[in-house]
């Protein structure tokens, strides 16, 4: 038989096997797991830090949208806000980009920008459709921090600008607030950074940024006075008006400088303290450090003299009155004397060209001893009509008695005379005297006698004058007519004595003609005379020339 032709064999039993494979469709999940891990940890990795930042209010701040920027750059983001324990502000919590952590300086300064108008501009006007957002300005500390403590308003001078920090203080009324200028001829270099208040001593001290390169003209000897508004000084030098820039017109400000006659001094690199003075005047006082203190004790009124008047030798300007009236004296016999008003007054030795130390301290001390055994006195002068100020002036004079110096509370005393005004007035004062003395009364009772004469003897006169009028009027009626008709035939007899027709007539045209005739005769020789003046005298060649002849020799012949 043939294979096809076989029967078929019964199949065996199958073998049942489990399938151990897992589904294609867990990858996704698992993919999807390892997306999510890679992502939490990319976004874990690569978060910045976090901070937190105290401010008052949280004016304008959002959870979520509020951003951090430094430069107009975003660096961070607020992500909560909430209140302080103690209820005193609000503290935000910002998440920075990791980039930043590396700037986060323990001076860094944080502060809100949203739109505001001052006097020194407008700023913020982006804000108006993006909104406020936390502005950063980073430090120069190597410290780093985590927690910092948020500005009210923008600082004036960020952190790490190159110049220099300065406080200066004021004993004065005028006050400065944050961002006043400081300006040295007409250019802002600075601005007022912080005011902070001594109560212990009641003076205000204000921190002070000025700007490089303009740091480097701060030295040792430099002043700073006040330019605020305009300053208008009465004094008795007369009136003196002064102004700033066009900002301080509008706000407070200072300058600063070296007072003339000052050396420039050395350079200042730190933190150093500096006066405010009401003046540049006031300022240059501080150059004049030493002086000599004397005591003018004043007869006179001093009204119109002032502390800070200036004390002038021959008109050139050697001290100060330091004070008035601000001694202990006990004057014996004060209702018999008087009282002296004690003065207080100053010579600097470094404006009498003298070194300011105690060398030239000891020299004025013993020059004006001397001077004032030889008559120097001081008196108070008029410095300015308008205002009445006073000062003090010295002066030599001869006559004075010679005093030997004296000492009085402590100080030596100038001795003094009496002013001008006081001389003008004792004089008036003697003038209305004698005009007091005069007895009017009775000068007015003759001067009416002696008019009411002079009227009647007026009156007389007049009478008399009228007759004499009257008199002389009837003379020339009668006189005058005669007088005239005489002169009348005078002339008429002349004028016919010297017609054509007269005798006289013909024998002055008779003379008239005999003299020019006389005349032509003598033209030739008035010729003559005129071109030779000497030939009256001397021959003038034309005659007959004489030729001596010798006497002749009877015997020769011969000619002797």
């Amino acid at each position: 038989m043939s294979k096809e032709q076989q029967p078929p064999t019964l199949p065996e039993e199958a073998l049942v096997k489990p399938v151990r494979t897992v589904s294609k469709i867990w990858l996704v999940p698992i993919v999807a797991l390892f997306i999510g891990v890679w992502m939490v940890y990319y976004q874990w990795s690569n978060q910045g830090q976090l901070i937190t930042l105290q401010f008052k209010t949280a004016n304008g701040l959002e959870a979520g949208k509020t951003k951090i920027k430094t430069r107009d750059v975003d660096i961070g983001l607020v992500r909560d806000i909430e209140l302080s324990e103690d209820l005193s502000g609000v503290v935000v919590t910002v998440r920075m980009h990791k980039k930043v952590a590396p700037i986060l300086h323990s001076d860094n300064q944080f502060w809100i920008v949203s739109p505001s108008v001052s006097l020194n501009g407008i700023s913020g006007l982006g804000t108006i459709l993006s909104g406020p957002y936390i502005n950063m300005a980073p430090g120069i500390d190597k410290q780093m921090s985590e927690d910092f403590v948020a500005l009210e308003a923008p600082p004036v001078t960020p952190a790490g600008t190159p110049g220099l920090h300065v406080t200066l203080n004021s004993e004065s009324e005028f006050a400065y607030k944050k961002g006043d200028p400081v300006i040295y001829k007409g250019i802002k270099v600075g601005e007022f950074e912080d005011i902070h208040f001594n109560f212990k001593e009641r003076i205000v001290y204000y921190n002070t940024f000025i700007e490089a390169p303009y740091h480097k003209l701060i030295t040792s000897n430099t002043t700073f006075w006040d330019i605020s508004g305009v300053q208008m000084e009465l004094g008795a030098s007369g009136v003196k008006v002064s102004t700033g820039s066009l900002e301080t017109l509008l706000t407070n400000g200072v300058t600063f400088g070296i007072p003339e006659g000052m050396p420039v001094g050395e350079q200042i690199n730190g933190r150093s303290f500096f006066d405010i003075h009401p003046s540049y005047a006031s300022a240059s006082e501080e150059r004049f450090k030493l002086s000599a203190e004397y005591v003018i004790l004043v007869k006179d009124t001093i009204r119109g003299l002032q502390v800070g008047a200036p004390v002038e030798y021959r008109g050139l300007i050697i001290g100060k009155v330091l004070a008035i009236n601000s001694l202990d004296t006990t004057q014996e016999d004060l209702l018999e004397q008087g009282y002296d008003i004690p003065v207080v007054i100053s010579i600097q030795p470094g404006r009498v060209q003298q070194p300011d130390n105690a060398i030239g301290l000891a020299f004025i001390r013993k020059q004006t001893s001397l001077w004032i055994e030889q008559g120097l006195r001081a008196t108070l002068k008029t410095g300015n009509l308008l205002t009445g100020a006073l000062f003090v002036d010295l002066q030599h004079y001869p006559d004075a008695p010679p005093l030997k110096s004296q000492r009085q509370m402590g100080y030596e005393v100038i001795p003094t005379i009496t002013g001008e005004f006081s001389e003008i007035t004792s004089k008036v004062t003697a003038i209305l005297d004698n005009i007091n003395e005069i007895k009017l009364k009775e000068i007015s009772e003759n001067a009416n006698t002696m008019l009411s004469q002079i009227s009647q003897s007026a009156q007389a006169l007049q009478a008399t004058a009228s007759s004499v009028e009257r008199l002389l009027n009837t003379v020339q009626e009668d006189k005058i007519s005669s007088t005239l008709t005489n002169t009348l035939e005078n002339i008429s007899n002349l004028t016919q004595d010297y017609s054509a027709d007269s005798e006289t007539y013909k024998e002055l045209n008779h003379t008239m003609q005999s003299l020019q005739g006389t005349l032509k005769e003598l033209q030739p020789l008035l010729m003559q005379l005129n071109s030779k003046p000497n030939s009256l005298i001397f021959t003038n060649g034309n005659g007959p020339r004489l030729i001596p002849k010798a006497k002749a020799n009877s015997k020769d012949g011969a000619i002797n």
